[in-house]
């Protein structure tokens, strides 16, 4: 039978702010996530796009159907996502009837409890608004975000273990 070693769950407690290695494992895999996300969009088709100049004459210049912008600013959308869908998942899935008898602890998220499914559905849900708004072909961001979730769920699936 294999030892499974007994890590403490924080990295770092000063006072009462305590960083767990799940926090560290979330921020992770968003920030990698994100950096090669970045490196995915100089592979990207070009796409013409009108641009008014400042003598207000409009110019048309080619850029990534996704641009580097884009992917910095989904970076706040999936963050809120993941964080609040999986909160949300956590609450409806696990415990629901404490919850709901307690609703200001759903707020409490410092002491445990988020669920993968949920984050999953968020990170969903942020894709396809993040992709309306910005007038950005889902499926063609889908395959971006498909390249680049093994990196956050690789931290995850380690950080399940601490």
């Amino acid at each position: 039978m294999l030892a499974f070693p007994a890590i403490d769950p924080i990295i770092v407690e000063i006072g009462p702010f305590a960083i767990r290695w799940y926090a560290l494992a979330y921020i992770s895999g968003l920030i990698l996530g994100w950096r090669y996300m970045l490196r995915l969009t100089g592979d990207l088709p070009l796409r013409e796009v009108q641009v008014m100049g400042e003598d207000g004459k409009a110019t048309t210049v080619r850029e990534p159907i996704v641009s580097r912008l884009a992917v910095d600013d989904f970076l706040v959308w999936a963050t809120i996502g993941v964080v609040l869908g999986g909160r949300l998942g956590y609450v409806l899935f696990y415990k629901p009837g404490f919850y709901f008898d307690n609703p200001l602890n759903i707020l409490t998220v410092w002491q445990g409890g988020m669920s993968f499914h949920g984050g999953l559905l968020g990170v969903c849900v942020a894709t396809l608004l993040f992709c309306r708004k910005r007038d950005i072909p889902l499926f063609t961001f889908a395959d971006m975000l498909g390249c680049t979730a093994p990196i956050g769920l690789f931290f995850g699936r380690i950080a399940n273990f601490i």
